[in-house]
């Protein structure tokens, strides 16, 4: 039976993991995250509170459970709060996995690690792995050092970059692009969209299952794994407006100069994702098909309230 630890349970990545692990039978899933344990389902793995970014929280969860594998979600992920918060996003992006990758050392522990397209600068997309990062923002910059730490130290470990990524958590406390779209636009409320932005977004469900496939299959290197589709942000808003029947007349468009975020995004990302369909059986949905699997989500737990 492997042991398999996750980071950062209660969000959203994390969240789906545990849920494509609990149950197995192969798999001892020990779900971590900062205090109490905001999943509904509570059974099918164990579940313990660990703050990554204290060095003695993490070495004392890996001596209880002695993983074979760690899958890393947890992180600082909102761009402009690591651009105004730069020490708290170096010690979640950075000095954390320090701490983690310590403890993979010790224990013989293969690391799964999750980045994103931000190490890229945006000029080029759709990228492959062995194109060279260039980050643009203090985000971006954090989660290139964190790749670099893991490439340097030695250890067994894959490194999973993605974009965008979308879904529904248990108790609806994280949003995204297209949960944002879609509430603001049912509640007829103005939204101004971004429309110079290139993404391929990623349904959560889809990148728990590459996850798991690296965390089973022990896979080392680098991935990049997202939805196939490159489509503009304002696009990506406007697909979900018609999807749900809603009334587009309350999207704005604007350009990144306009909207003058802190932190610079990269224009046109994207991925080649051959390398990850190849090596981790991963199979995306395409946009509309992920927003009808969420679609069913969001009518179930209606159902349930």
């Amino acid at each position: 039976m492997t042991t398999i630890l996750v980071t950062g349970s209660n969000g959203l990545l994390g969240q789906k993991i545990i849920y494509a692990l609990r149950n197995r039978h192969d798999v001892k899933c020990i779900s971590t995250s900062r205090g109490e344990n905001r999943m509904k389902a509570k059974d099918g793995y164990l579940y313990s509170s660990m703050d990554i970014s204290d060095p003695s929280s993490v070495a004392s969860v890996f001596e209880k459970y002695r993983p074979d594998v760690v899958i890393n979600t947890a992180a600082m992920t909102n761009v402009d709060a690591c651009e105004n918060n730069r020490d708290e996003a170096w010690l979640l992006n950075v000095q954390s996995v320090e701490y983690i990758i310590e403890a993979c050392k010790k224990y013989k522990t293969h690391l799964v690690h999750l980045s994103t397209d931000f190490v890229f600068d945006g000029r080029n997309g759709p990228y492959v792995e062995t194109d060279e990062p260039n980050p643009l923002s203090f985000y971006a910059h954090t989660k290139y050092e964190g790749e670099k730490l893991i490439e340097k130290s030695g250890i067994s470990a894959a490194i999973l970059r993605t974009i965008i990524i979308y879904g529904v958590v248990d108790d609806n406390s994280r949003s995204n692009v297209v949960l944002w779209a879609l509430n603001s636009l049912k509640n007829e409320k103005s939204i101004t969209v971004i429309n110079d932005q290139f993404r391929s977004p990623t349904l959560a469900e889809d990148l728990a299952d590459a996850c798991v496939s690296a965390a089973l299959k022990k896979a080392t290197g680098i991935y990049h794994v997202s939805g196939r589709e490159v489509m503009n942000i304002l696009d990506i808003v406007r697909i979900v407006a018609d999807f749900f029947e809603l009334d587009q007349k309350y999207i704005i468009p604007t350009s990144s100069a306009e909207l003058k975020q802190p932190a610079v995004r990269p224009p046109v990302t994207g991925f080649i994702i051959t390398k990850a369909v190849r090596e981790l059986d991963f199979t995306p949905r395409t946009f509309i098909e992920g927003l009808s699997h969420l679609k069913n989500q969001l009518l179930l737990v209606a159902d349930k309230n």
